[in-house]
């Protein structure tokens, strides 16, 4: 069963891009256009991990994070942004610490994106340490 993407993003076009490169890459990506809906998708289904933009019309995508976090029944899902907004490496270290999994800055190159992903998921077994035994020797 394909892991399950919520992406929150209000421009379409972002959006939409996001999902058929996610799409392609064999995962079923969910969108929503504001914080208020992607609430209500993260609770209608189980989804894997949730992507944030952090400028959203309704709320901010830090504070969808930290509802999201709040609600035990969230306790699995990965959370990572996906902004323009750029960040510090000390920015990053602190995001990581309160449970963000990765921050993506806008533009992205696709396949970067999808390393990424897999990564957050735990499939992508380079990045997780295990490379060794594909190196030959």
């Amino acid at each position: 069963m394909p892991k399950k993407i919520l992406y929150v993003e209000d421009d379409e076009d972002t959006r939409n891009l996001v999902r058929m490169i996610l799409k392609s890459n064999g995962y079923k990506v969910i969108t929503a256009y504001n914080g208020r809906e992607g609430l209500k998708k993260l609770e209608e289904d189980d989804i894997d991990l949730v992507i944030l933009d952090i400028m959203l019309p309704d709320t901010s995508g830090w504070d969808i994070f930290q509802r999201i976090k709040k609600d035990p029944r969230n306790r699995d899902v990965k959370v990572a942004f996906l902004s323009v907004i750029p960040v510090s490496e000390e920015r990053l270290k602190t995001l990581r610490k309160s449970g963000i999994e990765d921050y993506i800055t806008k533009p992205f190159d696709n396949d970067d994106l999808v390393r990424r992903v897999r990564r957050i998921l735990g499939e992508d077994r380079s990045i997780r340490g295990n490379d060794k035994e594909d190196t030959p020797r």
